[in-house]
């Protein structure tokens, strides 16, 4: 058989293997799947919620487990490694109920009944950065919403998914949840199968191919692909609030989140102050090993995304960028805290997404001038303006799913949606939960 190696993300050994689910079982895969999938929708939402419940307790005796296996293979310092996995257990019986809730019929006048009904089988194709946490939040509705789920967690990260999957399975009926691992040929054989739904997360070159490949069968699509996300600082910005978050943004998770601050357009007039300010505080994160204490920014996933940022930072200090924090030569597996201002339109700093710890700045005089640069994108997932008035007229013209006010996107209730190419449908809040379901209207 063959299969994949777990490598550490920072010394690069293997940590071990698992075998690859090839184009060939994906038939039998499926076969199981359907099966099992009958029986779990013949069970009453409640059913599913008080199985699924439970499943998610047996994750607790291997909560520390989790966190270092997150670490390890993604780089992910362990302090926010054990957030990923303590946030998602301690977080299941509130997600499952809020779920069932989002699920449960309605009934509407004239005796009319909304219904919530089962797709089938649901694709979940997960990515490397949130290797727990980004496969919960697709996994979840899909299951109690009385789905059976192949999950295609990332080649980069399969140890955390067979220990995820492999819990769960304690008490969840036998071919509900199964795993496929390998490559995007093993993801690609998934989708052309004969299954019901993608929920997938990742970037938006593999998001096209599995709309193509989906598309003969008009199969349900959840994606999110994706961010460039722009931030602009008005004059009349609480300077200090504003570099607080662009840092905290730009180097949350070694930069590879997709609602990272990856552009910063800041009025002239204010600049050589924030960008001051952004030094002295990029300098206090500490770049090292997930087991190191103080360590706030770990290792790039792999050589490939080490490289990336490089050949980004490279091509801007040869088009005329001035590098205030870093260099443009850092050695595997680590990029070290970054600042460079002076971005313009055509750098891949600010044309493609970064994903590494890295403050792009660029100075702008007039305030169109800003948005019409943090608008100048495929993507749309996420935006934020700090400033004071004026601020919301400002976020009223920004082309993304989630914008922040003075603050990060997202929260609440709310989903979790991008705009243009960032998103195709979405997942969070009771609207995203519906999307794992078919509707269906009873007329009595």
């Amino acid at each position: 058989m063959p299969t994949l190696t777990s490598y550490d993300a920072h010394t690069r050994n293997a940590l071990a293997t698992v075998e690859i689910t090839t184009a060939e079982q994906i038939p039998a895969l499926i076969n199981d799947s359907k099966k099992a999938q009958t029986i779990w929708a013949a069970l009453s939402l409640t059913e599913r919620q008080q199985l699924v419940t439970q499943a998610y307790q047996r994750l607790e005796p291997v909560q520390n487990q989790l966190a270092i296996l997150i670490s390890k293979e993604m780089g992910k310092d362990y302090r926010r490694a054990t957030y990923e996995a303590g946030g998602t257990i301690q977080s299941a019986a509130y997600f499952a109920n809020e779920i069932a809730q989002a699920l449960t019929s309605e009934q509407l006048e004239h005796g009319t009944e909304l219904q919530y009904r089962p797709l089938g089988i649901v694709a979940v194709i997960s990515p490397w950065n949130y290797p727990l946490a980004m496969a919960n939040n697709l996994l979840m509705p899909a299951l109690l919403a009385g789905n059976s789920v192949i999950l295609k967690p990332s080649e980069e990260t399969p140890l955390v998914a067979d220990l995820f999957v492999n819990s769960l399975n304690q008490i969840l009926p036998e071919g509900v949840l199964q795993l496929a691992h390998g490559d995007k040929q093993t993801g690609r054989a998934l989708v052309a199968s004969n299954i019901n739904m993608v929920a997938f997360t990742g970037s938006m070159s593999a998001g096209k191919d599995i709309m193509a490949n989906a598309a003969p069968k008009l199969k349900r699509l959840v994606m999110e692909l994706g961010g460039n996300d722009p931030m602009i600082v008005m004059a009349s910005a609480d300077i200090d609030a504003a570099v607080q978050f662009a840092v905290a943004s730009a180097f949350e998770n070694a930069g590879q989140m997709c609602t990272s601050t990856e552009r910063v357009y800041v009025d002239a007039r204010i600049a050589k102050e924030f960008e001051h300010k952004v030094v002295a505080l990029a300098r206090q994160y500490q770049v090292g090993a997930w087991d190191k204490p103080h360590v706030n920014i770990g290792p790039l996933v792999n050589p490939v995304q080490h490289q990336k940022v490089l050949e980004q930072l490279q091509d801007a200090t040869a088009k005329g960028a001035q590098l205030l924090l870093g260099s443009d030569t850092y050695p595997q597996p680590f990029i070290q805290p970054t600042v460079v201002t002076g971005i313009t339109p055509d750098m891949r700093l600010e044309q493609d997404e970064t994903f590494g710890p890295v403050v792009a700045i660029s100075p702008f005089k007039e305030i169109g001038e800003a948005i019409t640069r943090a608008n100048d994108s495929p993507y749309g997932l996420g935006a934020v303006v700090f400033g004071g008035q004026g601020a919301n007229a400002v976020a009223e013209q920004l082309e993304a799913g989630m914008v922040g006010i003075n603050q990060g996107v997202g929260g609440g209730n709310a989903p979790w949606v991008g705009a243009k190419q960032s998103g195709f449908g979405f997942h969070g809040s009771a609207a995203g939960h519906r999307q794992f379901a078919q509707v269906r209207v009873i007329s009595k």
